[in-house]
């Protein structure tokens, strides 16, 4: 009889695991064919174990190559968390301090540059200009420029995403273990995990297995097109730019990486948590970055750390469910981040209903844009906790807004401003979006408002300058 029932209750478990495999393969089936996708990878660890591990789709769509599991994609700024896991692994080898200036490690730095605190680069509220708007033809005259330039805002007043902060953090990773960080990645992480698939590189490199990014234009060449289409896309991280969004990967791979730090092959438990935990601003109000990480939900249940990259990839660590999400595509635009809560959900059901951007972002896909207030008000009625992050709408808004869906977009920082009417950020979004909409008049007074509340947004006197002309 013992013998009996345990056979019924492998197959009763076996039974459910299918039907929820089935239900994420309709799940990822239909995200491929809302957004057009073309590939696709999945990676799901729970209780340290990779329980799924799935290709999807073309990885090459010219040469009709499918997505397996050794193709490689391209993860952007996801190298951004393994940026933070080398730095983290250089304090707790007590070579580097967090809260110590980056001039204590790199010398001959512009004067307004040598306070900012290691901490800050890598939660980027540095104020530091981002090299990414210098226009030169070397990486030394690009190097040479910013340096000249003025800061953004006063260190640790506001967030400002840029690549300048992670370029100076891959020299102080060069320089502190005597040789270039692509190194050190490849010796402290990809070797000790065992990562054949994971690669520095971009358009410009011979990567074996890669699946090339494709996008979905509207325009070309200043004419918008009859409808849209995919094009490839091309991009180029130079040498020093790489710690920030150089590598390349497979959901398999990123999978170990994850198991790897759970287990504490690259970090302390202790390490973990100072890495998955928001730094301040000067006000004392938290940032919504940890060090390196900058996707995260930082809430009193089923708390999530991850990082998104290009738009394309994406990837959660839920540290108190046990429980990791890693999703790789071949499409820009694609915004795995939007999503990947819901396919956290087919694991505990729970996770997207904790988080209220993903049940703001549910209901605005069956029933409108124009109801997002609606769809507040109505939360709020069953849980008066109810209240979307302000950073992350903000994101989600610019997303939508990526995709020329300004009028979505414009409800969404309407929304904003409405829940953060005491932040000047939301209102210098909404300002942005009129701009794109055409409404000059509005956006003239979001931007004052924005300025008013806050006199160090240099970006919105810049805008205004330039409007009143």
């Amino acid at each position: 009889m013992k013998k009996l029932i345990t056979v019924l209750m492998l197959i009763s478990q076996f039974g459910f695991t299918q039907s929820r495999e089935k239900q994420i393969d309709n799940f990822l089936f239909r995200q491929m064919k809302d957004l057009q996708i073309p590939g696709l990878q999945v990676a799901v660890i729970q209780k340290g174990k990779i329980v799924l591990n799935k290709s999807y789709g073309l990885a090459n769509l010219q040469d009709n190559v499918q997505v397996d599991t050794q193709t490689i994609f391209a993860i952007n700024s996801c190298t951004k968390a393994f940026t933070g896991v080398a730095i983290m692994q250089l304090v707790e080898e007590g070579k580097l301090d967090l809260s110590a200036p980056i001039s204590k490690y790199i010398d001959s730095l512009p004067a307004q540059w040598q306070p900012v605190r290691i901490q800050q680069l890598l939660t980027h509220v540095s104020g530091l200009p981002d090299i990414l708007r210098i226009q030169e033809s070397s990486e030394a005259k690009r190097w040479q420029k910013i340096q000249t330039m003025p800061m953004d805002f006063p260190t640790g007043n506001q967030f400002s995403y840029n690549q300048t902060n992670y370029l100076l953090l891959g020299r102080v990773i060069s320089k502190l273990r005597g040789k270039h960080f692509t190194e050190v990645f490849k010796d402290k992480q990809f070797d000790v995990v065992g990562m054949p698939h994971t690669i520095f590189g971009d358009s410009r490199d011979i990567i074996p297995h890669y699946a090339p990014t494709y996008n979905i234009k509207s325009y070309l060449d200043g004419y918008q097109l009859s409808e849209p289409k995919l094009t490839n896309n091309y991009a180029e991280f130079s040498p020093s730019l790489r710690s920030g969004s150089g590598l390349n990967s497979s959901a398999e791979d990123m999978a170990k990486w994850v198991i790897a730090l759970q287990q504490g092959k690259l970090l302390k438990k202790e390490t973990l948590k100072t890495m998955w935990s928001p730094i301040t601003f000067n006000n004392g109000k938290p940032t919504n970055w940890a060090l390196g990480f900058g996707v995260n939900k930082f809430r009193a249940k089923h708390r999530a750390v991850g990082m998104s990259g290009g738009g394309r990839s994406a990837f959660l660590i839920y540290p108190d469910d046990d429980l990791a999400i890693i999703i790789l595509t071949n499409l820009g635009g694609s915004s795995p981040e939007n999503w990947i809560e819901e396919l956290a959900g087919y694991y505990d059901p729970e996770i997207p209903a904790s988080d209220p951007i993903t049940v703001l972002r549910t209901e605005l896909n069956k029933r409108g844009y124009d109801k997002a207030m609606q769809v507040v008000e109505e939360a709020r009625k069953k849980d008066m906790a109810f209240k979307p992050d302000e950073n992350e709408l903000n994101d989600w808004a610019y997303r939508v807004m990526s995709k020329d869906k300004n009028k979505e977009a414009l409800e969404l920082f309407k929304l904003n401003v409405a829940l953060y009417p005491d932040s000047w950020n939301v209102y210098d979004s909404l300002g942005e979006v009129l701009l794109k909409l055409g409404n000059k008049e509005e956006a003239i007074k979001m931007y004052q408002k924005s300025i008013e509340l806050n006199p160090n947004n240099n970006g919105g006197k810049h805008i205004l300058e330039q409007l009143s002309k």
